[in-house]
């Protein structure tokens, strides 16, 4: 089991970009996406396996982001303690796409090797992704 933690505030995948180079289309992530994932990929190479995980796996990702500031203290409690959940966008989902992109050739060859994934969002105080990932 690959355990780790990512530190900080998570970035949901944007829509990809299009520019035109010599006649050419070319699509690209937005910068905050492309940053993202690469602070992603530093701190899951501090974990990687000795040789990239080739078969199926199960992925669980927690998302915790930052309680609003129009929170009450009552409300920032709630949401310390998970009772208080973030129903917000972004969608789960899209926060994913980025860290599943991110783990590529690092901790497995590719993101369609994921055949099982559990996504939470809450809030704390100390935003952050905790990641685990275990070959099935």
């Amino acid at each position: 089991m690959i355990k780790f933690t990512v530190y900080g505030e998570a970035v949901a995948q944007g829509r990809p970009r299009a520019t035109t180079v010599n006649g050419q289309v070319r699509m690209y992530d937005p910068k905050k996406s492309s940053d993202f994932k690469k602070y992603v990929k530093l701190v899951a190479s501090q974990h990687k396996p000795k040789e990239v995980l080739k078969g199926p796996i199960s992925m669980k990702v927690d998302i915790y982001k930052p309680s609003l500031k129009s929170f009450s203290k009552k409300k920032i409690l709630a949401a310390e303690q998970g009772e208080l959940r973030p129903t917000t966008k972004p969608d789960v989902d899209n926060y994913v796409k980025g860290i599943k992109d991110a783990l590529k050739s690092v901790i497995w060859k590719d993101d369609s090797q994921v055949v099982e994934l559990h996504i939470s969002k809450w809030y704390s105080e100390n935003p952050r992704i905790e990641i685990e990932i275990q070959e099935i």
